[in-house]
């Protein structure tokens, strides 16, 4: 595989159509190698146009790198500001941390499986990337050791708002996440502004749903 080829390929026929206006975004997906961010069995769709499966064989549940035109969305929709510190919850192999870092001043890419954990700081590592730690934990729990946090990017779905993740937003944090499951989905960016977070839809999207973030079941009589 080109690589070079493929990574132009994918910013100008997936993201830059997207309304991904952001020259910084967009420079960081032609420099990073995804390649370098999915398993080896899975290089041939490393630049693909959908959700690329990267679970562990330890993982109960299926985890995958969201598709690029979501991704660089989803970040566009953050406005991260290069003095920001961000939380990257849910960040799989570690390519949308890697994207974040390129505008952040520094990221904790944070995931609950150790294996995904792993393979995230050595592909971050490889790719030259500094100012990016990798941290194991729940992903409801966030990473509170490193926060308040200017962005929190959920690199997947939940069914519910990520409400456990508001109190490690810094005055005037953003969060972005994609919220509902399967084709009914939407983006949403939260804003914490004096100890209140309020929420705004900002484009349609579906990614698979991350653990601890399932609706409970309703009760039924």
């Amino acid at each position: 595989m080109d690589s070079l080829a493929a990574r132009n390929r994918m910013v100008d026929g997936q993201v830059r159509p997207s309304d991904v206006t952001d020259f910084r975004i967009l420079e960081a997906m032609l420099e990073i190698p995804r390649e370098r961010f999915v398993p080896a069995d899975q290089v041939d769709l490393a630049y693909a146009d959908f959700e690329v499966p990267v679970a562990s064989a330890s993982s109960n549940s299926p985890r995958r790198l969201l598709g690029p035109r979501t991704l660089a969305k989803l970040i566009q929709a953050a406005m991260i500001r290069p003095g920001d510190t961000a939380l990257v919850v849910a960040c799989a192999t570690g390519y949308g941390a890697a994207v974040v870092a390129r505008l952040a001043n520094h990221v904790v890419a944070l995931d609950e499986d150790a294996a995904l954990v792993a393979f995230a700081g050595q592909a971050l590592g490889a790719a030259g990337i500094r100012n990016a730690t990798t941290a194991n934990g729940p992903l409801t729990a966030g990473w509170p050791a490193r926060g308040p946090y200017d962005v929190i990017v959920m690199e997947g779905a939940t069914e519910v708002a990520p409400r456990s993740l508001w109190g490690q937003l810094n005055d005037g944090g953003r969060l972005v996440c994609i919220e509902g499951r399967g084709p009914a989905g939407r983006a949403m960016l939260y804003r914490s502004e004096e100890g209140a977070v309020s929420g705004i839809s900002v484009f349609d999207a579906a990614a698979a749903v991350l653990p601890g973030f399932v609706k409970p079941p309703a009760f039924v009589f």
